[in-house]
């Protein structure tokens, strides 16, 4: 009985997952490093700027 017989054949389904995997690593990460852009650093950025624009108009008014 020929063991090759019961085994389905398996072309291209490495390149496919290889394509999805990737495309799901890029996305993903694509998606969470914007979300850490908009959502963490640029309201730091904003805070920070804030406050020496605060800081440098109270030292011009003494």
């Amino acid at each position: 009985m020929p063991a090759a017989a019961s085994l389905p054949a398996m072309t291209g389904k490495l390149r496919k997952r290889l394509i999805f995997d990737l495309s799901v690593a890029l996305g993903g990460g694509t998606a969470l490093g914007y979300a850490y852009w908009y959502g963490v650093h640029i309201p730091s950025v904003q805070r920070r700027d804030a406050f020496y624009a605060k800081l440098q108009s109270s030292k011009s008014e003494e």
